[in-house]
């Protein structure tokens, strides 16, 4: 498998609407191959495919301790949302920024799994923010477009300060 480079906002590819999966044929599995060694050597604890610039229905997610608990999400539909819960959210593509982001505190989806099969999954707490998070991510949405303007505009700030001082002299 490989690691892909992760899109980092404000980058405009990370607004792209994801196409349906057709089928999950090979290409689709090793995408998903793909975006869990991303997601494991980032680290992080969900990724969609959007934000490694390919704009398919594809979602991976691991919030175990161990990191041997890989969902896959192919096509997902959020079918019902209620409750609510704050929590403070981080993206892969806004590294090192995390805010308090309102979510529903209960889903159920219906997505298919990494072999094509159609499934159903009840969430709720940290896995149900996830979900919502990346499923924003297929949708063309990032956590912080949820934030005021004036934190956005502070996120996009310390991220454009971190660049610099990442980039070589």
């Amino acid at each position: 498998m490989a690691i892909l480079p992760i899109l980092e906002y404000p980058d405009p590819r990370l607004h792209t609407i994801a196409a349906p999966v057709a089928t999950v044929d090979e290409s689709v599995k090793t995408l998903i191959g793909d975006l869990a060694d991303t997601m494991y050597a980032a680290p992080g604890i969900g990724l969609a495919a959007t934000q490694c610039d390919v704009h398919q229905r594809v979602i991976v997610i691991d919030t175990s301790d161990t990191r041997d608990q890989l969902l896959v999400l192919v096509n997902p539909v959020i079918k019902r949302a209620d409750g609510e819960q704050v929590f403070e959210e981080g993206c892969l593509s806004v590294p090192g920024i995390y805010e308090e982001v309102k979510r529903a505190e209960h889903v159920v989806i219906e997505a298919l799994d990494r072999e094509g099969r159609l499934f159903t999954l009840e969430a709720s707490g940290l896995l149900a923010v996830c979900i919502q998070h990346e499923m924003d991510h297929l949708m063309g949405k990032v956590f912080v477009e949820y934030l005021s303007p004036l934190k956005r505009n502070r996120a996009v700030q310390r991220l454009r300060k971190r660049r610099r001082e990442r980039a070589p002299a």
